[in-house]
């Protein structure tokens, strides 16, 4: 069941309305989908924050880093 919900916008945020709604969307699916997409950034952020927890928490990833960051400056070194 849909909800209205009443916002005020600055001048930016009408920028950015006018410039979705220039794509052909309605006001109301230019603000659904945008209200979506930025969850989904966020959903996708915090994704990768927790990957990369999970990532510097493996010692054998980290060896592997520094080993692989060792051999990188060895070559710019050298070149």
């Amino acid at each position: 069941m849909a909800q209205a919900i009443s916002v005020r916008l600055d001048q930016e945020a009408l920028r950015a309305l006018n410039q979705l709604e220039g794509t052909g969307q309605t006001r109301s699916e230019a603000i659904r989908a945008a209200l979506v997409a930025a969850a989904s950034r966020l959903n996708d952020k915090q994704a990768l924050a927790a990957e990369v927890k999970a990532l510097e928490s493996d010692e054998n990833d980290r060896a592997e880093m520094l080993a692989v960051a060792d051999l990188m400056e060895s070559l710019r070194a050298a070149g």
